[in-house]
């Protein structure tokens, strides 16, 4: 990596020596410039009073054009991406500069995806990738983007710095200044130690937990610790260097089913210090934790993210560390039909006044609260329906329940005297073990319930063609039940597929996520 420093403007690596640009442009050649349709943040604009509130990135194509003219700034919106539009300014243009303001918020397609569409368009044409952040905030970038540049944010005065040093030798404006590249540390094997919830402070993974995921994951500190502290199910791994926590990775270890052998293990999140990314932390923690999650007896499956206890389903959807995991061999495909190589799945989220009437009832079913005598005969179904659907940990959370009040919150479909469909709810404050594995309802707000492990038996064929309308009457039950404990809202967790029907039902995606996973 060749890294050279003039005021905030690094070369993160130059491979193809397209600097500076003055080299590259003749009279009459144009430069495309690319800038996401962002506002300048609070922290740039406190650290800088000109920022402009228009267009940020204004500044940038003026400066630029003092040195070359012939700038076209066209911007990007991340929700659309790379457009027809843009694609016909890319082949007009002599070099292209693609700015990325930061990494993706929650729910936003990556920049670095839109900068990977362009650099593909771009075919022989230079293509510069400004970063107006600490590129390891991104993901690995080097193996895709022959040039990088990296500021420290999208302020006047760091976007005006990066247009002069594009068109400026980078050797004689440094020619008496340090040498960054000393500054830059190579991967190496850290050290990985087993994190203890119960000896340990878990205050500094809290704070590595709140630095690394998107702010509606952020979890108080109670509830965090709970759910890392799982005797028999947890074992976690940390990196530190003078006491400091640089990483840790969280993994869990459960049973798929109501079998005695079969187990599942779980890296439920890897979380490196952002300041310490690209030094090997992650790729030590990843290598110990799948070590030690094949070594139980049993273990016939690994995943990305978690079963239950919940932290993340999956891979998060436009991740920056999708590229990392698929350079680990995790296989990440979207577009393919062989499961657990990367299909969506979503957590979903329904206000009870956007529930729409839900009409006449379909005849013969009948929908309730599950009583105790039925336990054992719910438990048959779920067992019997989470294999032959690869639902993994579902029968478990079903017999959480046994012995316990709580079998009340269990919501029945019966055709005539026959159970058909089941699902668990769960509230805040309740005694519920489901609400202990689920955090994400009550961390929304105290009248949030959830509802999970719905299971709709296709055993005959008159349910099998009545699915959509069982599932419409149980969610119907559900929500029921939810508003006599006060509820207002309602979560739904790990839904694959039936993105319209939930629409169409008044719901909104709140989390989506890859569902990885590989058979030991």
């Amino acid at each position: 990596m060749d890294a050279k420093r003039r005021r905030g403007v690094t070369v993160v690596q130059d491979l193809q020596s397209y600097l500076p640009l003055s080299r590259l442009l003749k009279d009459g050649d144009n430069i495309l410039l690319l800038t996401p349709g962002v506002v300048p943040d609070a922290a740039t604009t406190s650290r800088d009073p000109n920022a402009s509130l228009s267009d940020p990135f204004e500044p940038f194509g003026k400066a630029l054009a003092k040195h070359h003219p012939w700038v076209r700034h066209v911007p990007y919106l991340p929700r659309n991406g790379i457009t027809g539009t843009h694609v016909v300014h890319i082949r007009l243009a002599t070099v292209v500069i693609f700015v990325i303001s930061g990494p993706p918020r929650h729910g936003q397609k990556s920049q670095v995806s839109q900068a990977e569409i362009t650099r593909e368009i771009c075919d022989h044409r230079p293509q510069i990738v400004l970063s107006c952040c600490d590129v390891q905030e991104l993901g690995p970038l080097e193996g895709t983007f022959p040039t990088i540049v990296q500021i420290l944010d999208y302020s006047p005065s760091e976007l005006e710095a990066a247009a002069d040093f594009l068109f400026r030798d980078p050797k004689k404006a440094l020619s008496t200044g340090p040498n960054v590249q000393n500054l830059i540390l190579a991967p190496k094997d850290w050290t990985v130690e087993v994190w203890d919830p119960a000896r340990n402070d878990a205050s500094p993974i809290h704070e590595l937990w709140c630095q690394c995921v998107p702010d509606s994951f952020h979890l108080k500190p109670y509830p965090f610790k709970a759910l890392l502290g799982r005797p028999g199910y947890a074992m976690h791994y940390v990196v530190r260097e003078e006491k400091q926590v640089l990483g840790f990775c969280a993994t869990y270890t459960t049973f798929i089913d109501n079998g005695t052998e079969r187990l599942i293990g779980s890296m439920a999140a890897l979380l490196v210090r952002p300041s310490y990314r690209q030094r090997g932390i992650g790729l030590s923690l990843h290598n110990h934790a799948m070590r030690q999650l094949r070594k139980p007896r049993g273990v016939c499956r690994l995943q990305l993210g978690s079963t239950f206890p919940r932290l993340f389903y999956g891979l998060p959807v436009d991740s920056p560390a999708e590229d990392w995991f698929r350079r680990r061999h995790w296989q990440i495909n979207p577009s393919s039909t062989e499961a657990g190589t990367g299909q969506e799945v979503c957590d979903w989220f329904l206000r009870f006044e956007d529930w729409p009437a839900t009409g006449i009832m379909p005849s013969g079913l009948t929908f309730r609260a599950c009583e105790f005598n039925e336990f054992d005969i719910v438990l048959g179904i779920v067992g019997r329906e989470s294999r032959k659907k690869d639902n993994m940990g579902w029968y478990e959370q079903y017999a959480k329940l046994n012995n316990t009040m709580n079998i009340r919150d269990i919501v029945l479909g019966l055709e005539g005297g026959t159970i058909v469909a089941t699902a668990l709810t769960y509230v805040k404050n309740t005694g519920s073990p489901v609400a202990e594995d689920l955090p994400w309802a009550s961390n929304i707000s105290d009248d949030v319930g959830g509802v999970t492990c719905i299971c709709i038996a296709d055993e005959n064929l008159s349910t099998a063609s009545r699915r959509d309308a069982i599932m419409i009457r149980l969610l119907d039950s559900c929500i029921r039940l939810l508003t006599e404990h006060g509820m207002k809202s309602m979560f739904i967790d790990a839904i694959k597929g039936g993105d319209e029907g939930f629409q169409s039902m008044g719901f909104q995606k709140w989390a989506r996520y890859r569902e990885v996973w590989r058979d030991v």
